[in-house]
């Protein structure tokens, strides 16, 4: 009651921001008095071991010796800043940006690539249920991740389809000896509250480890003049487990599962009002077998669902509309490693997914099927030279087979300098939606289909006299739609002038062809277009990504990173070279051309990003303290002066910084007692930016057992 009591008091008495802003003060001259004492360095201390990472080769590698631009999130970052969702934590990197979707959510986007082209993972096994080509971040809780590593550039040479940009592997806790646990409690604005625990248990063969999450909000609103909230109440849990058990020192079991449930209000005005559900469930069955010192092998099963119904109701309690969708996603894979020696090691895996989509506004029920086997080989010829050649085949019931190859090498040119390299082929294919949509919008009118449905459907749109003309024949529909295809290339170079400053900058470019995109086929009879997919656009995203990491002492830790970007189609480039491209100012002025150096590039995306963090501990206090803030500048997300391209002369979204704040404290090493906001200056944009609700006060307490 007692710490319950400090957190209510403490949400009172920092109100404003004259109260935020002394807060802060107080905080940075804390870390300068304390920067001037020399703290002893403790004898028994161990020596901090190198991170790991297994994203990157699907091998256990330390994150330092890897030849492609990765990073790892680690477990004491996460908690130093209070995370509970995933998007919390990812906003905050560097060349990463959280972006909203239509229905609430959010997505990834990375080095400017959409969040449909970055492949999300829980312990190595894919994520489903993307709505419009966004998997919701919010969907993972962080209560019980040990790390978080993320792969940037073409991954499919190992991971085959979405992994065209790159991965988010999410690792989550596995069994340690003992019986151990915690309890975890965070409330905050918007009545969120996040309620989590998770229990250990070990002993000889057999370990248990189980993690339990509830999270709630009251939902927020950006617009006060309609009856719709921004985000509506919702409430959600997550069961976690995993099971692992040794039967010699050679053969292991895992066995793991994950549900999560999720209630949300759906409301559409204030006549209509109803609910949606979300349900989704995967589970994993994994056999590890070492043969010996050179040889081993896992055999792993993995199934995943998918469901989401809402529904709406009128005013009387007659139903509006309904809508539900329902994936399926099987997946078995065979493994195996060969350790030549310590300098040539060899992978190999063989494996098949199987897809399935249920869903109301769908042409059919369709299934994908897709074989696939990939190779890997990893060498290191001198000791200065780390190279890795890889390459997979995926074949596929639906579109033309994919052959993805990728290539890395690392060069330590001394103790302080590394230079690294890689270049890899990446895909995605059209989705569910693309090749089967048979949806009508029931107020407006208009219909959108997928390319497979088209040459079934616009003739017996005809033949009821619905359509007033055909634009593009159906003819144009007999190929297959093609998988989106990308070439990704990173240069970068990592620099330690000194034992506690490291430097990294990246240079990349993703050449990305076939991009997937809508047009009008026919006129509707009511006034409305069709719609269908189609191939067209090529396009690139470009830039390079600067990290700075320095460690002032033991107990102060600054980081930094800044992205530049440069996200273009190619034939807008060559429209505005050409003078094909003419704005207006205002609706009625006159219209007149513009230049190359007018167009800007591609929608929701920012030329720059920065990010910057101060981590600060004062273990005679038991507490540490962290300082955080991220910078996106301006972007367009609609075209607003007469042409389809975003230029400069159209209306874009001013850039914003956002400042967060968090502060812990231990008590009898047991006890964790934290405070923090998000957002400290209150920044919001009603109309642009859906997902940055505002300051977010917030209390936490942590109980370890």
């Amino acid at each position: 009651m007692f710490i319950f009591a400090a957190n209510i008091l403490l949400f009172r008495m920092i109100t404003n921001k004259m109260h935020i802003l002394f807060l802060l003060f107080f905080t940075i001259q804390t870390v300068l008095a304390q920067q001037k004492k020399e703290v002893e360095k403790d004898s028994s201390k161990v020596e901090e071991l190198e991170e790991v990472i297994i994203s990157a080769t699907r091998t256990i590698r330390q994150l330092s010796s890897l030849p492609l631009p990765a990073q790892i999130i680690s477990k004491k970052e996460i908690k130093a800043v209070n995370s509970i969702r995933l998007s919390d934590i990812l906003n905050e990197q560097t060349g990463l940006i959280t972006v909203p979707d239509f229905g609430g959510g959010e997505g990834i986007q990375l080095q400017g690539l959409d969040s449909q082209y970055t492949l999300i993972l829980i312990d190595g096994v894919p994520l489903v249920g993307r709505s419009a080509g966004t998997l919701d971040l919010n969907r993972v809780s962080v209560g019980n991740i040990k790390q978080i590593e993320i792969i940037k550039g073409a991954s499919s040479s190992l991971y085959g389809n979405e992994a065209l940009g790159g991965v988010i592997n999410i690792i989550t806790e596995d069994p340690k000896n003992g019986f151990n646990g915690n309890a975890n409690y965070r409330g905050g604005s918007f009545g969120m509250h996040d309620k989590s625990t998770n229990l250990n248990y070990k002993k000889n063969k057999l370990g248990i480890n189980a993690f339990i999450n509830r999270f709630s909000s009251d939902g927020y609103d950006l617009v006060d003049i309609d009856a719709v909230n921004t985000v509506e109440p919702f409430s959600n849990y997550t069961l976690n487990s995993k099971i692992t058990y040794d039967f010699s020192e050679n053969t292991k079991l895992l066995l793991s599962g994950r549900f999560y449930h999720q209630n949300q209000d759906n409301i559409a005005s204030e006549t209509l009002k109803g609910e949606s559900e979300i349900n989704e469930w995967n589970t994993l069955a994994k056999l590890d077998y070492t043969f010996n010192e050179k040889s081993s092998s896992y055999l792993e099963l993995y199934a995943t669902q998918y469901k989401a119904d809402e529904f709406l109701n009128d005013e009387i309690g007659n139903s509006f509309s309904q809508s539900d969708f329902n994936q399926l996603f099987v997946r078995p894979e065979f493994r195996i490693t060969y350790k030549l020696n310590d300098n040539n090691v060899f992978i190999a895996g063989i494996g098949l997914t199987h897809e399935r989509l249920k869903r109301i506004d769908f042409f059919g029920t369709p299934e994908f099927n897709s074989p696939y086997i990939y190779a890997q080989y990893d060498v290191n010829p001198t000791e200065k030279i780390n190279i890795i050649l890889g390459a997979r085949f995926d074949d596929h019931s639906e579109y033309q087979s994919q052959f993805s190859p990728k290539g890395a090498i690392r060069y330590k040119i001394n103790d302080k300098i590394t230079v690294k390299s890689s270049v890899g082929y990446g895909f995605k294919t059209p989705d569910f939606r693309q090749l089967y949509f048979d949806f009508t919008n029931a107020t407006v009118g208009y219909t959108v289909l997928g390319y497979n449905a088209v040459d079934t459907l616009i003739p017996q749109l005809e033949a009821d006299g619905q359509l007033l003309s055909i634009i593009v024949p159906v003819s144009e529909f007999d190929d297959d739609l093609k998988p989106e295809s990308s070439i990704g290339y990173n240069f970068g170079i990592d620099v330690n002038p000194f034992s506690n400053l490291k430097l990294n900058l990246n240079l990349f470019r993703n050449d990305i062809e076939n991009l997937i995109d809508t047009r009008v086929i026919a006129r509707k009879t009511n006034g409305q277009n069709v719609f269908s997919y189609y191939n067209v656009n090529e396009v690139y995203t470009q830039g390079l990504e600067f990290n700075a990491n320095y460690k002032l002492n033991e107990n102060v830790i600054i980081s930094g990173g800044y992205q530049l970007l440069y996200a273009k189609d190619k034939e807008a480039e060559s429209d505005f070279d050409n003078g094909r491209v003419f704005a207006r100012i205002t609706p009625n002025s006159p219209s007149f051309q513009l230049k190359k150096d007018d167009y800007f590039g591609l929608f929701n995306r920012s030329r720059h990003m920065a990010n910057f963090k101060i981590f600060y501990t004062i273990p005679e206090w038991n507490l540490d303290t962290n300082l955080r803030t991220t910078y996106r500048s301006k972007f367009g997300l609609f075209n607003t002066n007469g042409n389809t391209y975003l230029d400069k002369y159209d209306e874009f979204v001013n850039g914003y910084t956002i400042w967060d704040f968090a502060v812990n404290k231990t008590i009898y090493k047991q006890y964790q007692l934290g405070f923090g906001i998000d957002n400290i200056f209150n920044f919001n944009d009603p109309q642009n930016i859906s997902n940055i609700a505002g300051s977010i006060i917030y209390g936490t307490f942590n109980f370890n057992f």
